[in-house]
């Protein structure tokens, strides 16, 4: 943190200004006098610098000090996991204001800044956007010890802008003694890294994974003074895993200063220690799961077609045993029930990993890069589900099998305490119940006919269990969940998963981050999107030479009709229908026609979702309605969940004259 002559000049006379305000000085001559007088012998008439800390530090004008002095960081920099935003309507268009924060001065910090990057080759031709220009952005999220840290957005390019400072806690309670101040012996066993990942925004809003990395920070407990400065190159994802994109350079700084700092020598025997125990573990799984594999196809030839799925690659290429993508995840005060949480699930983006020349590439996201994408494959979703139903105290497992037509799927399957199997579709938020069919019942007996669309199941898993389904039939309408009877299920041991999947282990699986509160404005958002329908359907009726008259009161009547789709999606249950058909009547004069369309997305562009809108023939029926008295409403609800996703619902009608 070196300053600029001036700079430091300046900094020193506030420091001295502050200082004089509060007599310091004067303070500390009279501690000094007394210590002398007090607390020293005759014989002994040599005070120390520790004896005078010790002395001040009692009378507690340290920590006076230190109240005094803060750190600034910026507000926008950091995400809340459960602060309440405050309930208003209007938008601060003010610039992010720089807000002073206390910091701990009996805690450990890690300073990390971000200080620009280079080598984006393929922003090599982008120009410089123009002031006010909407250009694609770089976003980088930080994940470290359940913190997590959202930098500015900068425009990208070939060197980004990167100009960042991120204050990391590392001290935690549960290191034991939660007053102690911690030292370095005991941070170079703290073995999380800082998991970053890299977005890119382009002008339409979408957002792409462009990297994820896993620093390993603890290079700085051997620096000295405790500064230390890594270029960290960033690598592609998923078919593009080896592929350079670009080099950030990075700044570590421990606050405070280390009064003893370790030699690289055991850094680098630490590292290695740690590398050597990880790939032991992970090599006696792999011969464990080989042993476990050539059992299971003995036991029935067809056993190689179903799919039993033991490892996934992640963004980065790297194989992990599956149960490693499951674990309980709590969402402290942002989700209330199992339901809301399929519903959230449900309204994050379905997007398949990119592939140049088609096909499909398999990728498991980390939890940090599919929640800071938005987006991903069903699997990435019915792993989050799993995760938040066992969360919620549920006996939950991810299932592995195909939809019709043989299409590979995963979704998420409970086990009541009553022996009932429910089916929970990750992507849709719907749940089944699984009725099983008795394939020795005679003929003419009623059988339970299945509404979920899964057609057969290979393997079913979580964070503590495995099992392989060995039943004779992997149709699932046939199958029976005993997990208990391994004539059916084929289980794993716990204790070798246990070896390779957190808690049990400190492997180099990422710790999964805490959710995050949404940053959208439901109301300002609802507004937003509902002037830019007024103005698209104005256009569009008038390059028809249709004039268009809004009905305000129709528009507001169609409000309880959204909440109570909202509702049924979460809940399961409709409510309020009668109020809203009731209005409606009122709202609607004798002889006149009403028609309504109700549409729901979950994305916030307003001229995408008017075009998915005109694919629709009821809704173009709506939006080019011709006749007497023709009277338009749209009315647009924005449901935010955490981590800012969110269901849009949309609701187009008209009222018009019959004229037969």
């Amino acid at each position: 943190m070196s300053l600029p002559p001036e700079k430091a000049s300046e900094l020193k006379q506030i420091i001295h200004q502050q200082l004089l305000k509060m007599d310091v000085h004067g303070r500390i001559r009279e501690v000094l006098a007394e210590t002398v007088r007090e607390e020293l012998a005759p014989e002994h008439q040599q005070l120390s610098t520790d004896d005078l800390m010790k002395a001040l530090r009692q009378r507690g004008i340290i920590d006076d000090v230190m109240k005094e002095l803060k750190f600034v960081t910026d507000v926008n920099g950091t995400e809340r996991t459960s602060a309440p935003k405050p309930a208003t309507h209007f938008v601060d268009r003010e610039p992010p204001v720089l807000k002073k924060t206390n910091i701990d001065p009996t805690r450990r910090y890690l300073y990390l800044q971000v200080l620009g990057g280079k080598a984006f080759l393929e922003h090599l031709q982008e120009p410089e956007p123009l002031p006010g220009q909407i250009c694609s952005t770089f976003t980088l999220c930080l994940h470290f010890r359940n913190q997590r840290f959202r930098s500015k957005p900068v425009p990208c390019a070939c060197e980004p802008d990167f100009q960042d400072g991120f204050l990391l806690e590392i001290h935690k309670d549960s290191l034991g003694d939660g007053s102690k101040m911690v030292d370095a012996t005991t941070m170079l066993s703290i073995c999380d890294p800082v998991h970053m990942v890299l977005i890119k925004t382009d002008t339409f809003g979408e957002t792409t994974l462009v990297a994820s990395y896993f620093l390993e920070w603890r290079s700085v407990l051997a620096a000295e003074n405790g500064i230390t400065n890594v270029a960290v190159e960033l690598l592609g994802v998923g078919t593009e895993s080896k592929v350079s994109v670009g080099i950030l350079n990075i700044r570590l700084e421990m606050y405070p200063q280390l009064n003893k700092t370790l030699s690289s020598e055991i850094t680098s025997t630490q590292f290695t220690l740690e590398r050597q125990k990880t790939a032991e573990k992970e090599r006696l799984f792999l011969v464990y799961a080989k042993q476990w594999w050539r059992e299971y196809l003995q036991i029935r030839p067809t056993h190689n077609t179903r799919l039993v799925k033991i490892f996934a690659q992640d963004e980065n290429g790297v194989n992990r045993p599956v149960c490693c993508y499951v674990r309980p995840l709590r969402a402290g005060r942002l989700l209330d029930t199992p339901r809301q949480a399929a519903r959230f699930v449900s309204v994050l983006g379905l997007e398949r990993a990119a592939v140049i020349g088609g096909g499909k590439q398999e990728q498991w996201c980390t939890l940090l890069a599919f929640l800071c994408a938005s987006k991903g494959d069903c699997e990435d979703h019915a792993n989050l589900l799993c995760s938040l139903l066992l969360g919620f105290g549920l006996e939950a497992f991810v299932c592995v099998g195909t939809k019709a037509k043989g299409v590979p799927h995963t979704w998420v399957m409970t086990c009541g305490s009553d022996g009932t199997i429910t089916f929970w579709e990750s992507l849709t938020g719907h749940r089944y119940i699984h009725r099983p069919i008795n394939p020795d019942d005679p003929p003419l007996a009623e059988q339970p006919k299945p509404l979920y669309p899964y057609r057969t199941i290979g393997c079913i898993f979580n964070h503590q269990k495995f099992f392989g389904n060995c039943q004779p039939s992997d149709a699932v309408e046939v199958c029976v969940f005993d997990l208990h009877d391994e004539s059916k299920w084929k289980p794993m041991s716990g204790e070798a998963i246990k070896s390779v999947c957190p808690p049990g282990a400190t492997t180099s699986v990422p710790p999964f981050p805490p959710l995050c509160a949404s940053a959208i404005d439901a109301a300002v958002t609802s507004n937003e999107i509902e002037v830019q329908l007024r103005i698209l359907v104005c256009e569009h009726r008038k390059d028809l030479g249709l004039s268009t008259v809004w009905d305000d009161q129709l528009s507001y009547v169609l409000s309880p009709a959204l909440a109570a789709y909202e509702l049924e999606r979460t809940a399961g249950v409709s409510a309020g229908n009668e109020e809203f058909q009731d209005a409606v009547r009122r709202a609607v004069p004798d002889g006149h026609t009403f028609k309504g369309f109700p549409i729901h997305f979950v994305h916030r562009n307003a001229r995408r979702a008017f075009a998915t809108c005109l694919r629709s023939p009821f809704c173009e029926e709506i939006i080019c309605c011709r006749g007497d008295h023709v009277r338009l409403a749209v009315r647009v609800r924005v449901f935010t969940y955490p981590e800012s996703a969110c269901a849009v619902w949309i609701m187009f009608a008209c009222k018009y004259r019959s004229v037969l």
